[in-house]
């Protein structure tokens, strides 16, 4: 099965009634006394509701830019985005971001470092932050470490400790920054069928930035490949392989190793920059 690869239109993505995000042509510079960095130049995509959209490309090429400007963190010099229709002008709880370190509060323990964002759900009475903070824990594995102290986990376990976090407020988006980049293989496979798992009884909105080309043909339904800086969506690659998957999969390494290709400017006389 071929994958369907097209060059980004140099129109503006279109919101539609199931687009949860829009960007709309997005460019950012960076600017010091010394020098001025052209981060991104141009950037337009959508990502329906439910889909798993990964965004691959050189180092340096601004993809961790592009996830802060669609979490709100920072904004960008031209262009906007737009989440269920209305634009982002700051972070929100609707939005939420797994980076590569897990950033965990070491005076907490594990169900303090959950508990944490959901003591910012003014919403929800104790018990209820209780009962989900216990859920989210048994989802990611960790209800039997709910009183083990971060000096005693490992990196696996942290990274679920942050995963678990990040659910716990059922945001609408999960934006991830090559969040098991620092993690050894064995430990990045089990998450990857957590991440399967948890997106098929959830089906939330996910946007996931990795050097790893496996790694997004094993969660996205689309890669996005990124030109280098100033960072562009040059190519699109939909992956219609079913759920679950594993990255030792023929048919799934094959769609991986033309996205490679593809980075490696091998395809169609190379990408267009």
């Amino acid at each position: 099965m071929l994958d369907q690869v097209t060059n980004q239109s140099t129109s503006a993505p279109v919101a539609t009634a199931t687009s949860k995000l829009v960007v709309e042509r997005v460019s950012k510079w960076f600017r010091t006394p010394h020098a001025t960095v052209h981060a991104l130049d141009n950037v337009s995509m959508q990502v329906a509701a439910g889909e798993v959209v990964c965004v691959v490309g050189p180092s340096g090429c601004g993809k961790s830019t592009l996830l802060d400007i669609i979490a709100g963190l920072t904004k960008p010099d031209a262009g906007h985005v737009l989440a269920d229709g209305q634009p982002v002008t700051g972070p929100g709880p609707r939005r939420l971001v797994v980076f590569q370190e897990p950033s965990l509060f070491p005076w907490l323990d594990v169900f303090g470092n959950v508990m944490f964002g959901l003591r910012l759900c003014p919403e929800l009475s104790n018990g209820e932050r209780r009962e989900i903070a216990h859920r989210y824990l048994a989802l990611v594995g960790l209800e039997k470490f709910e009183r083990a102290h971060v000096h005693e986990l490992s990196g696996g376990m942290k990274q679920r400790v942050a995963l678990a976090r990040a659910l716990a407020p059922d945001p609408q988006v999960l934006l991830m920054d090559e969040p098991f980049g620092a993690l050894d293989a064995m430990t990045r496979e089990h998450l990857y069928d957590d991440i399967q798992r948890i997106w098929s009884d959830s089906r939330k909105t996910i946007v996931f930035v990795t050097h790893n080309m496996r790694e997004a043909a094993c969660l996205g339904d689309r890669v996005l490949l990124m030109s280098k800086a100033p960072g562009r969506i040059v190519q699109h690659f939909e992956i219609p392989l079913p759920r679950p998957r594993s990255i030792y999969d023929v048919e799934l390494i094959g769609h991986a190793g033309r996205v490679a290709d593809a980075l490696r400017g091998t395809i169609g006389g190379g990408v267009t920059e």
